[in-house]
């Protein structure tokens, strides 16, 4: 029996992938309440603490995305509430939702990375800042918000950035572009789940490929050898530790294999992974036997502060 009854499922929010969480959130509160849970939902506004103490929840489980959501504010919120809260704590979070500062963390631990330089979005859009083709992504940002490739051949960065309507960071990621394939593996309680490598025919695996019917393939376990699919699994579990993280997380990698020597990056680490019907997370967790109902019972059960 879980030492929790009430459980708040924290959905939606203020941030650009306010849609997503939303559809992780309705499905987290549906299984938990199939699970025996007394749940109800709080989409956060302007006085969360409010809602939080008038719900008189006994844990929160978490299953907000991006800004505000997955960066520390609302664990440290939850910290400050003294309620129980599922995911990754304050610090890790933080770390993971800042691109630069994970890499950073990721160097130390000699975890693989590629070439990154962060720059204003407005200097990004002048010229140039890289040799063609690489990628230029906010700073922190998740679901592959705000991400353009700039090919070779391109002649300069794309308008957009510039653009009176930006609405996210100005604090923008240039990064080396990596052929070859996606791949992606969730780490639950601190075990590597599975490899799974993403396929799309959009340009790349972008937001709508992430969240839309359709949008992608995903293939698990993925097609590669079985010494670079331990590999990721390593890096994952080992990312997922020197960042602190708790709960489950999701390591994306690319695999470049178009050359002479393949090579294995590390990409970024999120902390809150979608857990909506296209996710990989409940995906992965199935291919383990665990059902989607048990992986979010299992996420609850692991709620705790300082975490």
């Amino acid at each position: 029996m879980s030492q929790f009854k009430r459980v708040a499922v924290l959905l939606g929010g203020r941030s650009a992938e306010r849609e997503v969480s939303l559809s992780s959130g309705a499905g987290c509160a549906k299984a938990l309440r199939g699970e025996g849970f007394d749940v109800v939902e709080i989409d956060p506004g302007e006085n969360t603490a409010s809602q939080l103490l008038e719900a008189q929840v006994d844990c929160a489980f978490n299953a907000l995305h991006g800004r505000w959501g997955e960066d520390g504010c609302i664990q440290g919120l939850l910290e400050l509430l003294q309620i129980p809260y599922t995911h990754s704590g304050v610090l890790a979070s933080a770390l993971a939702m800042h691109k630069q500062r994970t890499k950073d963390v990721y160097r130390a631990a000699g975890i693989p990375i590629v070439r990154s330089i962060i720059a204003d979005r407005r200097e990004a859009a002048r010229e140039h800042l890289m040799e063609p083709p690489y990628v230029i992504k906010p700073v922190n940002e998740g679901s592959s918000v705000g991400v353009y490739i700039i090919r070779k051949g391109d002649n300069r960065p794309p308008e957009e950035l510039t653009r009176p309507e930006w609405h996210l960071t100005d604090d923008m990621m240039v990064e080396e572009y990596v052929p070859g394939r996606e791949l992606t593996v969730s780490v639950l309680g601190g075990k590597a789940l599975g490899v799974t490598e993403i396929t799309t025919e959009l340009e790349f695996y972008d937001y709508e490929a992430k969240y839309a019917a359709g949008g992608s393939r995903h293939t698990l376990p993925a097609r590669i050898p079985a010494s670079v699919a331990e590999d990721a699994m390593r890096l994952a579990v080992l990312a997922h530790e020197v960042l602190g993280c708790r709960g489950v997380t999701r390591t994306d990698f690319r695999y470049d294999d178009t050359g002479s020597k393949p090579r294995l990056v590390a990409l970024e680490t999120n902390t809150q992974p979608g857990m909506t019907p296209t996710s990989l997370v409940p995906e992965q967790a199935a291919h383990a036997d665990m059902s989607y109902g048990k992986l979010c019972r299992w996420l609850v059960e692991d709620a705790s502060c300082d975490r």
